[in-house]
């Protein structure tokens, strides 16, 4: 009978083989669900623009021009925030930089659903930008911990597709509630921090930092992947914090990451465009559709953004080697054309054509957008600077999107998606060389 019996340990390995599995996908779906959280605070201005422009007691004040002034100084603490928190992150673990965000954001958001007056609406903003711009890098750095780079392109990927959907899911939502339960613009700012405050219970009751804080093994995954017997290895506790100055210095050895930071800040203009200006550019180009109308039209931009992560994740994984640049190049090459021919596309007012235009322009700003700042930012930055690599990348973004921000305020349709067109395009150029490029850890 002793030689039926199961070798000694084999239980208490398929178990832990079973706990990591569900340890990663419960990390995946609160993560996810946390960055998608933030967009329901970070959306929410876009949405109160519309009857900002519209309302005799603030229209005299918060005009078109200053409205990009206030967006582009949120985008400029976003930048600053960027920088910071991938950073704190790697020292200091995810979870802490994450709630003070989520925490900072919904006060934020309730200081200006309170007042209008242009001081405290731009202090709140740069409040909002250092909040959002914690979620990121921190959440990135979360899920890298759990997940090995032969599988971070189609996880990654996948989960990427937090923040197209809460571009996608927040204006609508929140349009709804402000436009149509109460007729308010200020609505828009408690809908979203009371859809945020639910999110930031849920991470507190369920994220952990990394498998050593889960209890688990980060050898466990892979060896049962493979079937092969799972050692009852206990997990490696983490290493001591270094200083912020050695991890940019360790992060920066592969220059990649400054490519990626310099594609990212090309590209990221044009996302922010449309995220912020999205339903003010449609009603300018379809006059005749209402307020909701045009919050609901730029969906299509936000439907082909949830796919396009799905999409080029897998792409790098399965058909290009765990390389991440051919698809971005790919990506971006499309997306100069579309940018391009927007203007010229949409000049006979159709709205299906609109709706076309807009899905594929998410379709190729996502999937370059979604491969940068997180699959490759990670890949690159390791798994110990994965934090403060993904901060950089999206710190350069962020720098760049302030100009998507500021632009449609000032630039005439033509000029503004024209200059767009033209950073896609160097962006593209900027990747070209690194074809076959692999991060360290996967050459």
């Amino acid at each position: 009978m002793a030689d039926l019996a199961p070798p000694q340990g084999s239980s208490r390995t398929v178990r832990g083989s079973v706990e990591a599995t569900r340890w990663r996908w419960r990390i995946f779906a609160v993560t996810w669900l946390a960055y998608a959280g933030f967009y329901f605070v970070r959306q929410a201005f876009s949405v109160a623009k519309l009857g900002i422009l519209e309302d005799p007691a603030v229209g005299g004040v918060l005009t078109e021009r200053v409205l990009g002034v206030i967006d582009a100084v949120y985008l400029a603490a976003y930048a600053v925030g960027q920088f910071l928190w991938g950073m704190w992150a790697d020292r200091f673990g995810p979870r802490v930089v994450v709630i003070g965000g989520m925490v900072g954001a919904i006060v934020a958001a309730c200081v200006m659903g309170v007042s209008s007056a242009l001081l405290v609406f731009g202090g709140a903003m740069v409040v909002q930008g250092l909040a959002q711009s914690a979620g990121w890098a921190p959440l990135c750095k979360n899920m890298g911990s759990f997940f090995p780079v032969r599988q971070r392109g189609r996880v990654l990927g996948l989960w990427s597709t937090n923040y197209a959907f809460g571009g996608l899911a927040a204006p609508p939502f929140l349009g709804w509630v402000a436009y149509s339960l109460f007729d308010s613009w200020r609505i828009a700012f408690f809908a979203g921090a009371a859809t945020l405050a639910v999110v930031l219970l849920l991470f507190v009751l369920l994220q952990k930092n990394s498998p050593y804080d889960a209890g688990i093994s980060e050898a466990d995954e892979p060896a049962a992947a493979a079937g092969k017997p799972v050692p009852a290895v206990p997990p490696e506790p983490p290493e001591p914090r270094r200083t912020g100055l050695a991890l940019y210095r360790e992060t920066l050895r592969d220059r990649m990451v400054l490519t990626l930071g310099a594609a990212y800040f090309l590209l990221k203009p044009a996302r922010y465009a449309i995220l912020l200006w999205g339903p003010v550019l449609v009603s300018r180009r379809l006059p005749d559709i209402d307020k909701v109308g045009a919050v609901l039209i730029p969906i299509a931009f936000g439907v082909a953004g949830v796919l396009a992560p799905i999409v080029v994740g897998w792409l790098s994984d399965k058909l290009f080697g765990s390389r991440r640049v051919p698809p971005c190049v790919l990506a971006l090459g499309l997306l100069t054309v579309t940018l391009a021919l927007f203007m010229p596309l949409t000049a006979t007012g159709s709205v299906p054509v609109m709706i076309a235009v807009l899905a594929v322009i998410g379709l190729t700003v996502y999937a370059a957008d979604s491969m940068i700042s997180c699959v490759a930012a990670v890949d690159f930055g390791t798994d110990k600077g994965a934090g403060t690599a993904a901060g950089l990348v999206n710190g350069c973004g962020s720098v760049g999107a302030i100009l998507g921000g500021l632009l449609p305020g000032f630039l005439s349709g033509g000029v503004l998606f024209t200059c767009f067109a033209g950073a896609a395009l160097l962006a593209g150029l900027l990747m070209l060389p690194h074809w076959n490029r692999l991060p360290r850890a996967a050459s």
